[in-house]
């Protein structure tokens, strides 16, 4: 259900009526503009103050005068239902979905016409509605299964099929698997944008069939990553089974963390316990070459392009009951590494598989009880290494007159929210001698791209350093999701000049999250089901490319250099 709250009606009405402001009053009246926004005005504001039977009036004058906006149907809905209308709710929610939004989807709409339906205690038109909702793609299992509308309906068979409301207590290990398993399949063909645009249909269904037949002979590590395999089949970087943190297996890292540069695969975090490992180059996994690891682990990472694997391959390669389940080790608890040391020294060391410390964990800080490798090197650290867990800040040079701007989530610093943040950026820019502005998107996983239009308006306005020459943007392997939308806006509304390596999606890319538990192995999927468009329709580029191209090295991450940096400072 949409969430109640001011819409932009005001800002769009005032702008395209500005020039009726001054008509005349008709019999001492104000005029028809001037009415209709103060109605709206208290709209809006009693619907934020969730004062519903009021605001259930006003937004029927609303609409009554403005009947062609979708959103003002959606705030009369919202309202009705607040206020316990229910009957009279579904006609406003019915004309959302013959209008449209301009932002939510209509699956959510049908299932709120469900919801109400239900709360009249009108089963089986709630079953239709909530059929049609699923039908359109709604996301969210589990707020189905929880919503008290429902209750009455958690008895029907129809409900739990369609909510996957399932007691698995009472199955057997390999009926658990796979009812998971054909949950997953049927999430895929239901709430997948275009699932079968990389594999074919009939290729997919296969592949699920051997998986299904398997499932007896196939340790529970192993049918895990059967399912890895086939969300990666359906071909974008956000279809994935997470596999990181659901399952005790899944816990089971070793204590160290690698990254992937020109020169191959080094240690470049770990436990105070192995801080001696600490910039060593792997060499093998027990007998197995770090680039045999790799080919192992392809199929199983979801992709939007080849840039995963430097992204996923390091993350993946730390879990060994995983590699176990690969045929890579011979045993899950342990693995023997064969690295040459900082001092160049081949040896072999034996690393244990221990809890708690997923890969993911480690994009948000590193343990207190471990070490990363740039913290031991001598200061000054390159800017791009100084502050890589804040969501963004940035550093004026004024020997170069350059503004450093490093943006390393697309969501809000509850201290200052973006758009403050970005209108603080523009105003020092503006205020200060500055001659050129880069801003750093390498450690940009994504976030949330509603919150970025204030950025990129501002480096549209921006006379000052939206120039050839002026404006620079590093990109690189985690330059994904929101993180990718950004850059291609910033590519395709400015005169900025790419430097780094390749992003991790394309400018055109199919992707969202929004996760589901699978009932008895309690695995996390995600099944992306929008295709953001943020550049022209006919560009297919499989990622923005740098116009120069400068991929991480060890030995300038060792020697506390950024030649991105440095590019970008020698360029005329």
């Amino acid at each position: 259900m949409r969430k109640p709250g001011a819409s932009f009606a005001s800002l769009i009405v005032a702008a395209v009526l500005s020039a009726c402001q001054g008509q005349s009053t008709v019999e001492g009246q104000p005029p028809p503009t001037n009415a209709y926004l103060e109605i709206l005005h208290r709209a809006e504001a009693k619907s934020r103050e969730g004062q519903w039977p009021e605001a259930t009036g006003l937004w029927a004058r609303v609409v009554q005068m403005n009947p062609v906006r979708g959103d003002s149907w959606q705030q009369l809905a919202t309202a009705r239902y607040g206020a316990g209308e229910y009957r009279e709710a579904i006609p406003a929610y019915e004309k959302v979905l013959a209008l449209g939004l301009d932002r939510g989807y209509a699956s959510e709409t049908a299932y709120d016409v469900a919801r109400c339906y239900a709360a009249l205690g009108e089963k089986e038109q709630a079953l239709r509605w909530l059929t049609k909702a699923f039908d359109m793609g709604y996301r969210y299992l589990q707020k189905a299964r929880s919503d008290t509308d429902f209750q009455s309906l958690h008895a029907d068979p129809r409900f739990q099929e369609l909510t996957a409301l399932a007691d698995t207590s009472g199955m057997t290990r390999d009926e658990g698997w796979r009812y998971d398993l054909r949950l997953l399949a049927r999430e895929v063909k239901r709430r997948g944008y275009a699932p079968f645009h990389k594999v074919s249909e009939a290729d997919f269904d296969a592949a699920v069939e051997e998986l299904y037949d398997s499932i007896p002979r196939l340790s529970d590590v192993q049918i895990s990553i059967g399912m890895m395999k086939l969300m990666a089949m359906v071909g974008d970087g956000h279809t994935m089974l997470y596999g990181f943190y659901e399952r005790p297996e899944l816990l089971q890292n070793v204590p160290v963390d690698f990254y992937w540069f020109e020169e191959g695969l080094f240690i470049v975090a770990a436990d105070v316990r192995y801080q001696d490992l600490l910039g060593a180059r792997v060499l093998r996994f027990g007998d197995h070459s770090v680039e045999e690891v790799l080919q192992a682990l392809d199929p199983l990472i979801s992709r939007d392009n080849d840039m995963a694997t430097k992204v996923m391959g390091p993350m993946r390669m730390r879990n060994l009951p995983l590699l176990h389940g690969l045929g890579l080790l011979p045993d899950p608890e342990k693995v023997s590494l064969s690295v040459a040391d900082r001092a160049g020294k081949v040896r072999t060391v034996t690393l244990p598989a221990e809890p708690g410390i997923p890969s993911r964990r480690l994009w948000e800080g590193i343990p207190d009880d471990w070490r990363i490798l740039h913290r031991t090197l001598p200061e000054p650290l390159p800017l791009y290494l100084r502050n890589i867990y804040a969501p963004y800040w940035f550093e004026y040079l004024s020997e170069s007159r350059t503004v450093y701007f490093q943006f390393n989530r697309v969501k809000n610093d509850p201290k200052e929210p973006l758009a403050d943040f970005s209108s603080r950026l523009f105003k020092f820019i503006d205020e200060h001698d500055v001659d050129r502005l880069v801003i750093d998107l390498r450690w940009n996983n994504g976030g949330d791209t509603t919150l970025e239009p204030p950025l990129i308006h501002g480096l549209i306005r921006s006379a000052k350093i939206n120039r050839p020459g002026k404006l620079f943007v590093i990109i690189g392997r985690r330059t994904f999701s929101a993180a990718q939308n950004g850059a291609t806006l910033i590519e395709h509304n400015t005169d900025a000049v790419f430097v780094g390596e390749p992003t991790g999606s394309s400018p055109n890319f199919i992707g969202e999250e929004a996760s589901f538990e699978l009932p008895y192995s309690k695995l996390a999927a995600n099944v992306s089901d929008l295709y953001h468009q943020s550049a022209w329709p006919f560009d297919h580029r499989t990622w923005i490319a740098p116009l120069i191209y400068v991929p991480p090295t060890f030995a300038a991450y060792r020697a506390n250099r950024d030649p991105a940096l440095e590019a970008v400072m020698a360029y005329r």
